[in-house]
């Protein structure tokens, strides 16, 4: 790793940070679940980032100008865009199509190990028996929510076309994460997040588009516009797009990306809990305990 990674903290700031966007991301995966029949997956991926990129145009617009930096640095933000923007979100709203809540929610949930994978393979990252451990223990309170306190039902998962779809997102969100610790752009992009998002979504849009595109002309897509999907995609485009990007890209600068995938098992958990509040799903005493875990284990992998 990097000397750069000696100086990553986690302070309680960054831990906020990095709490905020699983819960707006679990979000997300509820959402999108709902409005399945409302929209096709890829349509939704895109008209979610052109909410995002309208909502930042005031605040990073001369990110666009032709003598702006991003161009000197296209290459990094086109990959970053189609990684995180292009990618991880559409293979999600796919894999809501064709899988189980359960087995997307698990699959996902093996982000830190992918970090770890991918971090020794392509970052030279030395993966310390601490962030390990803390993966694990997270991991562990993962599994104990989704076979809501019987193992058993863990047994009877199967993958299905839905679940290899959130495989390839989840590893393409472990390259995504990785890259976004390495500084590579100009300082005034990077210090501004909306700048530095607004770069991304640059050639995110460009992405996801080409895949709608593609999914118009080879499937049979569909939009059914009315009130109900107009707010889920308002949604979808200020929270879990602009604001928990936001957050993210800090936190993962603030904490190095290995302890802020960490975060990213509270997800399954904070799903449970808007389960339980918009879907009249009563939460368990297994949720506690989970919490527990996920929380020991961001502890154990953050500390030095």
């Amino acid at each position: 790793m990097s000397s750069a990674s000696n100086h990553h903290r986690l302070t309680p700031l960054t831990a906020l940070l990095l709490t905020v966007p699983p819960l707006l991301w679990a979000g997300n995966a509820v959402v999108g679940r709902l409005v399945r029949a409302l929209v096709s997956p890829l349509t939704l991926n895109f008209v979610r980032w052109v909410i995002a990129f309208v909502l930042l145009l005031p605040l990073a617009a001369w990110v666009l100008r032709r003598d702006s930096p991003l161009w000197a640095h296209w290459r990094r933000y086109a990959l970053l865009g189609l990684l995180g923007i292009g990618l991880y979100n559409a293979f999600q709203y796919l894999a809501l199509q064709t899988s189980t809540p359960i087995n997307v929610t698990l699959v996902g949930s093996s982000l830190p190990l992918w970090m770890l994978a991918v971090g020794t393979l392509c970052f030279g990252a030395r993966v310390s028996r601490r962030a390990l451990g803390g993966a694990l223990l997270s991991m562990l309170g993962v599994l104990l929510v989704l076979s809501r306190g019987e193992w058993q039902q863990l047994l009877a998962l199967r993958l299905v076309p839905g679940d290899l779809y959130m495989i390839a997102g989840t590893i393409a969100w472990a390259f995504y994460s990785w890259l976004l610790a390495r500084t590579h752009e100009p300082v005034n992009v990077r210090s501004d997040w909306a700048a530095f998002l607004m770069a991304q979504l640059v050639f995110g849009v460009a992405w996801s588009g080409a895949l709608a595109a593609g999914e118009w002309t080879f499937t049979p897509a569909h939009i059914d516009l009315g009130w109900p999907l107009v707010s889920a995609m308002l949604f979808i485009g200020i929270g879990p797009a602009v604001l928990a990007y936001r957050c993210w890209g800090t936190g993962v600068q603030r904490a190095g990306p290995q302890a802020a995938s960490i975060f990213m098992n509270l997800t399954p958990l904070f799903a449970a809990v808007l389960s339980a509040a918009f879907l009249g799903e009563a939460p368990y005493w297994y949720h506690g305990a989970a919490f527990v875990l996920i929380v020991g284990g961001i502890v154990v992998s953050s500390r030095r």
